[in-house]
Parts: C-alpha cells; structure tokens; sequence
C-alpha cells in the first residue's frame, strides 16, 4: 500500500510540473482543463486496467492499451518535471542569494516560470515521447542480428569456427504480425549457423498461443539440429487452471508442439554434438531462477554422463542461474545462454559503446556478453515482447556466436 501511495504522488508531482510547463506557455484555461482530463483519463484507465486484469486469461489488449499511454505520456513527463524542478532549486537559491546580498523587498528570483525553461523541457521530452511511439509501431520487430566470436583455449579443433544461434522469449501469446515473426525466421536462416538453441518462453501462458505459429517456426534450419528449454512463462504457473491435470496437459501440449516444430526439449539432460573424433556437450535445464520463480533447473542431473574435460554450453533461461550456481560449479560450463530480461524491452544502447536500462537494478546480468571466471554467458535480449507492446532502445536479438580456439587476439 505504501509503494502504491508513493507512486501515485509521483505521478501527481509530475503532473503539476507538466501543468506548470503547459500554463507558461499557452496561457489558456482552456489548455489547462484538457491537459488535465486527458492525464485523469490516463491514470483512472490504468489503475481501472490493474485492478481487473486477470493474468490467467492472457494479457487483454485494454490492458497493454492503458500501458502503452501510461508510458507514453508519464516518461517524457519525467523529463519535464526534472527540468522544472531544477529551474526551481535555481531559483531558489537566487531567492536567498538576493535577500541576504540586497535591502529591496522586491525579488525578481521568484518570479513567475520562465516561458524559455517550459518550452526546453516540453522539447526535450518530445525526444522520449517520439521513442515510445516508434517503439509501439515498429520497434517490437526491429530484429537485430548481433554477432560475437569467443575464443577458448581449450575448444576442440574440430569446432574451431563452429556458429551458434540462439533465440530466446518467443512469447507466442503477444505477436500481432505473421509476416514480420515470419521475416524474423528468414533472417535467422540467412544466419547458416551449425546449431539453433532456443532457451526458454516460448508462451506467455498456453500452449495453443503457439498453434498458429507452428508452421512458421517449422521453417528454421540447422544442420546440426534445434535445441530447446523451458522458461518460466511455459510451465502454465501464472494460470487459474481448472485442475491440476489441466495445467500438466498444457505443459505436455507445448512439449508436442515443439516436437513439432522440431526442437529438440532438453528437460535437465544433455547431448553431445559430435565432428570427427571430437564432440562437444550441450547441456539443457529446466527453469532455474532467483527472486520467486521456478527452481526445476538440476545442473547436476543434466549433466551426468559427461566428462570435466568435455567442452560445454548450457542452456538456462534465467541468467541469475548462472550466477547462483553455475559459474561456482567445478564443472566449467564454457558458455551458457540465457534469457529472460528482454532488456526490460526498454533502454539506451550505443553497440560497443554503452547499454543502460532499468533492469540492471534488478539482474546483474542483463543483457549480451559477461565473462567471470573464465566463463562466458550470453543473455539474450528476447524474439517477442510481452505486457508492454513495444521495444524501445532495446530490440528483438537474434544472436550469433562463433566459436574460436585459442587465445583472443590483442
């Protein structure tokens, strides 16, 4: 309740600088009273949207509606109230400064807004503004291919060179356009990689979200074959299910469906990938995450059966397995791919510069290459989108990983 008091005073704070900033510039009641219902609209809607959204029937289009607006509309408001309070503080400061350094009562420090400071605010919140719509209408299927090469010491000769696609977060449930999940498949195709690993959300609630993109995602290719994992989203747990036999048979309906689409589902086991005399393990667990979710993940029952020495990659769709776990376990996973973040679908990336988004407070390990331990892990920023409908800053990934040995170049 306190979290709740606090964001609604928030967003009333923002409001009245807005407010301010919309009053210095136009000069109308008339602006003033428009602004005003449209922002009420905006929030009663939303907070109508949370209070009777039942996330067991999927994620209802008046509800990513209600979020979209809320985004829309209260994030270039930021911008606007951090401008404005600064010109504030300013002008306070001023405030003292002329009362301690002047005898006249007559301050000018307190004078009504700047028209200037309103207008630089609304201009740069335009900026956000313009982002968030882009996001919504194009961006969700910005898909972007990212390709890193990885070097090991102790990599078989034999894969020297060897490609690696992964795909991560599908979210079936949320995608509105066949052809643009359809050109998504081409592109990864174009890829030509040696193995495809999807590792994890392939729903975001039930399996029949997937049925009508079972023939699109048929159409993906490897010639070493297609490997899959579970995420949190697939074991049906954020459902009200009928029973508890329903819910297994979900879970089994989905485990078909990707049997159908031809990957191969690594529920806690492993496979070797094998050229000439030398093989190469692929590990596949079932969701392992921190913070209340799923813990079906068992590292040491997939991977028995397999050599310290072997090379090996480990699919776990959660990235706060690899650090809980993994990256401490004598074992040595080389690689380990994961997902789950989505890089919050919202961010700041400068590829090889700069990434920031919001979820870094929340998982160490967010969003593309980390090394620890001389142990790699990739997190991939998702396929789909899920809640919010859109992708700002932070696109759809395919990714593309090269195996090299040897040491990295200087």
């Amino acid at each position: 309740m306190l979290r709740l008091i606090l964001f609604i005073l928030i967003l009333l704070l923002l409001d009245f600088y807005t407010l301010q900033s919309f009053k210095a510039i136009f000069k109308s009641s008339v602006v003033t009273y428009v602004y005003i219902f449209v922002s009420l609209a905006i929030l009663g809607n939303f907070f109508i949207q949370v209070y009777t959204f039942d996330r067991s029937n999927g994620i209802p289009f008046r509800f990513s509606l209600a979020l979209i607006l809320l985004v829309l509309f209260y994030v270039p408001k930021i911008i606007v109230g951090i401008t404005l309070f600064a010109e504030d503080v300013f002008r306070g400061f001023a405030f003292v400064f002329e009362k301690i350094s002047s005898e006249t009562n007559n301050s000018v420090a307190l004078n009504s807004r700047r028209k200037f400071i309103s207008q630089l605010a609304l201009g740069i919140a335009a900026i956000p503004f313009t982002s968030i719509l882009y996001g919504v209408i194009k961006g969700k299927y910005n898909f972007k291919v990212l390709k890193y090469t990885l070097h090991f010491e102790d990599l078989p000769t034999a894969f020297d060179g060897y490609r690696i696609t992964q795909i991560s977060d599908i979210h079936s449930g949320s995608f509105d356009n066949k052809d643009k999940v359809s050109y998504a498949i081409d592109l990864i195709n174009e890829q030509e990689s040696d193995v495809i690993l999807f590792t994890g959300d392939m729903v975001n609630n039930k399996a029949d979200e997937m049925k009508p993109y079972i023939p699109v995602f048929s159409k993906l290719h490897a010639k070493d074959g297609k490997y899959s994992v579970l995420g949190n989203h697939d074991y049906g747990d954020y459902v009200h299910w009928d029973s508890k036999e329903a819910k297994h048979q979900n879970l089994e309906d989905l485990k078909l469906i990707q049997k159908e689409i031809g990957f191969d589902l690594l529920l806690n086991e492993h496979r070797f990938i094998k050229k000439n005399d030398a093989r190469l393990a692929l590990v596949g667990v079932e969701n392992w995450g921190a913070g209340g979710f799923k813990k079906a993940g068992d590292l040491k029952k997939a991977s028995k059966g397999i050599d310290k020495d072997d090379f090996k990659i480990l699919m776990s769709h959660d990235p706060s397995h690899w650090e809980n776990e993994v990256i401490q376990d004598d074992y040595h996973y080389h690689l380990t791919l994961s997902g789950h973040t989505h890089g919050m679908q919202f961010g700041i990336e400068i590829p090889g510069w700069f990434k920031w988004s919001p979820v870094k407070w929340r998982y160490k390990y967010w969003a593309g290459i980390y090394e620890e331990f001389g142990q790699f892990i990739n997190v991939n920023r998702g396929f789909g989108y899920l809640a919010f409908p859109g992708r700002v800053g932070i696109w759809p990934e395919i990714t593309v990983i090269e195996l090299k040995k040897g040491l990295k170049p200087v």
